[in-house]
C-alpha cells in the first residue's frame, strides 16, 4: 500500500507547487460548497490521481481543491467515499494516507450526523466526542507499516 500511497502523493505534489499545505478538511455532503469561500483555488478530480478510489454517489464532485482561507493554504476533499459504496475500510481511508505523505498535520472530518436531542436543527454543529463502531472492519487491521508512523489504537 505504501508504495500507491507515495505514487498518488507525488502527483499531487507535482501539481501543487504553489501550497504549503499543513491544513485538510474532508468535507460531507452538507459541506461541499465550503471551497467557495477557497481563493487562488485549483483543482485535482479524484480520477485523476493514480490509485485513488472514486466517488459513487451522484452529485458528488469527487475532487481535492487547493486553496487559502485567511491567508493560510488548506487542502479538502470535495466529497468522500464510503464503506456503503463497496469499498474496504483501507480504501475509504487512503486519502488520510495520503494526507500524512503530504505533510499535513491537522485534519478535520466533517460529515452529516443524526442526532437524538430534538432541539437540534439541520445544521447544528456538534463534536463528536467518541462513537461506537459497530463496523467488523478497521482501517488499522493489517501490517504495522512504520512509514507510515505509530498506530494510534
Amino acid at each position: 500500500m505504501y508504495d500507491k500511497v507515495a505514487e498518488s502523493a507525488k502527483y499531487i505534489r507535482d501539481i501543487i507547487t504553489n501550497f504549503n499545505l499543513k491544513v485538510a478538511v474532508i468535507l460531507s455532503s452538507g459541506l461541499g460548497n465550503l471551497v467557495d469561500v477557497f481563493e487562488s483555488k485549483e483543482y485535482i478530480n479524484y480520477k485523476d490521481i493514480p490509485n485513488f478510489p472514486q466517488s459513487t454517489v451522484e452529485g458528488h464532485e469527487g475532487r481535492l481543491v487547493f486553496g487559502k482561507i485567511k491567508g493560510s493554504d488548506v487542502l479538502a476533499m470535495q466529497w468522500r467515499f464510503h464503506y456503503y459504496e463497496g469499498y474496504t475500510m483501507k480504501e475509504v481511508t487512503y486519502p488520510v494516507y495520503v494526507m500524512q505523505q503530504l505533510d499535513i498535520e491537522k485534519l478535520m472530518v466533517t460529515n452529516a450526523c443524526g442526532g437524538i436531542d430534538t432541539d437540534f436543527k439541520p445544521g447544528t454543529l456538534m463534536l463528536i466526542k467518541d462513537f461506537i463502531n459497530l463496523f467488523v472492519d478497521n482501517p488499522l487491521i493489517g501490517v504495522d507499516d512504520k512509514r507510515f508512523g505509530d498506530k494510534i489504537s
